[in-house]
């Protein structure tokens, strides 16, 4: 039987359990529901393939940009396409150059969070490549290959620099589906650096051959980012989804106390 401090112990946890129930609820079911994804070069939306299935099985809604690696404008409006088309407040995540897409789209409100993987993220009228000459040239550069204006990463700089964590079988499959890329787009500027008003998180790719790790460290610290690093290849969103996928949820829970400020320019960046 039952002593009364027992009893009362039991009716107390009882009339907290509701409570509880709320609160495990919120973490696990935040309010954002919505993802948006960018690629960046040497690949194309299906490389986001792996955390969009293990985010849809969570009812997030997760939509990947074709990015036409033309020009930032155009690559740009792509995205913003796809925001506008959300049914709510919206996630936005890069991978490596699209993390200027999401520097330059990212003060949309709708957009509540930016996560950046293994990503570019230059300031508001930042020279990106002027940046990344403080640090050694990542491997990865000297295997890019142009035909005329249009550039690819040859197979062996794709295999072992790009995606040098993943089986040889699924690197080449991968190899095959790399979308080129305009020259011109690897020298233009953002206008406007959306991490400064908004919550962002960064993934650093410690074995990266692509961007220089101490680069990404620098630009995750620049922004105030909440961090994690990732012993792998420039893609961690395909070697380790799982941890990806997590970064991503820590977001999404974020995003619902997110306060909205004004975007940050190329005109008051440094103001």
């Amino acid at each position: 039987m039952m002593n009364r401090r027992t009893l009362i112990e039991a009716v107390a946890a009882a009339a907290a359990l509701p409570f509880l129930n709320r609160v495990a609820s919120a973490q696990t079911s935040p309010k954002t529901k919505n993802v948006v994804f960018v690629h960046g070069l040497f690949a194309d939306g299906s490389c986001w393939s792996k955390v969009i299935g293990r985010l849809q099985k969570k009812g997030v809604n997760c939509t990947s940009v074709q990015n036409p690696l033309t020009s930032l404008h155009e690559a740009s409006e792509a995205a913003r396409r796809a925001i506008a088309a959300q049914p709510g407040p919206t996630l936005l995540v890069g991978h490596s150059f699209s993390g200027m897409i999401v520097s330059e789209v990212g003060a949309d409100p709708k957009v509540t969070a930016l996560v950046y993987v293994a990503a570019r993220a230059p300031d508001a009228g930042e020279d990106y490549t002027a940046l990344a000459k403080n640090y050694p040239t990542p491997p990865a550069t000297a295997g890019i290959v142009f035909n005329d204006d249009w550039g690819q990463l040859s197979e062996e700089a794709f295999l072992h620099d790009f995606a040098g964590d993943l089986p040889r079988e699924e690197a080449r499959v991968l190899y095959a589906v790399q979308q080129p890329f305009k020259k011109s787009l690897t020298t233009e500027k953002t206008t406007n650096a959306a991490w400064r008003i908004k919550p962002t998180f960064y993934a650093v790719s410690t074995q990266d051959r692509t961007i220089n790790p101490d680069l990404e460290r620098f630009m995750a610290k620049r922004m105030g980012a909440k961090t994690i690093e990732i012993k792998a290849s420039h893609l961690a969103l395909i070697s380790h989804p799982d941890t990806i996928t997590n970064l991503i949820l820590e977001a999404l829970a974020v995003c619902d106390s997110c306060t909205l400020v004004a975007p940050v320019t190329a005109d008051n960046a440094r103001d």
